[in-house]
């Protein structure tokens, strides 16, 4: 799984690259093969003004289907990685499962007419 994280608004430390990398590893490893890359986006919306405006942006590209976005703005930045990254993994999860589960076909009753005589 290759992992791309952008933060152009503030510096991105290394407890906070690897915080990510672990978080997205635990939360996504039972689908990696079907992940082809995961690209997380850091940002401060507010700037110096303060305020609810950390957001991680997580986007899966799943392989032979769209990408799971998911994005999370919380006053402490861990808090809002490790909601995004939770609610991406199971989203996944949920979209493997649910491609993986054989197709139910509707059960299809024949009714004979009045006279006895079968559809036409």
């Amino acid at each position: 799984m290759q992992i791309e994280i952008e933060s152009p608004d503030f510096p991105l430390t290394e407890a906070m690259r690897a915080f990510l990398e672990r978080r997205l590893r635990y939360d996504l490893t039972r689908c990696d093969d079907r992940i082809g890359a995961v690209q997380v986006y850091l940002s401060d919306v507010n700037g110096r003004r303060g305020g609810v405006d950390k957001r991680c942006l997580v986007r899966v590209r799943l392989r032979g289907d769209n990408d799971v976005v998911v994005e999370d703005t919380e006053t402490d930045l861990y808090f809002a990685m490790n909601r995004a990254v939770a609610r991406a993994g199971r989203t996944v999860a949920r979209r493997v499962t649910r491609r993986l589960a054989p197709r139910r076909r509707k059960n299809t009753v024949v009714v004979a007419d009045a006279l006895g005589a079968g559809p036409a």
